[in-house]
């Protein structure tokens, strides 16, 4: 679990980022996981944005995609999210205690 100050943290890094990662009509299939946890594994933090023609709220999708891929939500904004989760290869994020 992240404590605030982590969070406010990593909501400050995800303020400057595009979103990578897109879920539209097929909600969380397969390939959005796998994708998913590429991305975290090379950047921790990812930014993904729900599409106007998904059917599902933009927090559960993130909670849903989150607990898949054992990540942390960190914020979830209109259909904008930040996912973290420190890399097993190579940790580039250092969180505040």
């Amino acid at each position: 679990m992240l404590k605030g100050k982590q969070k406010r943290f990593l909501r400050a890094m995800g303020n400057e980022m595009d979103p990578i990662l897109q879920v539209g009509k097929g909600g969380i299939g397969e390939s959005v996981v796998t994708q998913t946890n590429e991305a975290l594994e090379a950047r921790e933090l990812i930014k993904g944005r729900v599409l106007q023609n998904c059917l599902e709220e933009p927090k559960s999708v993130a909670a849903n995609l989150a607990e898949q891929t054992r990540s942390e939500l960190v914020q979830v904004i209109g259909r904008n999210f930040l996912l973290y989760r420190p890399s097993k290869e190579k940790p580039q994020i250092v969180l505040p205690d």
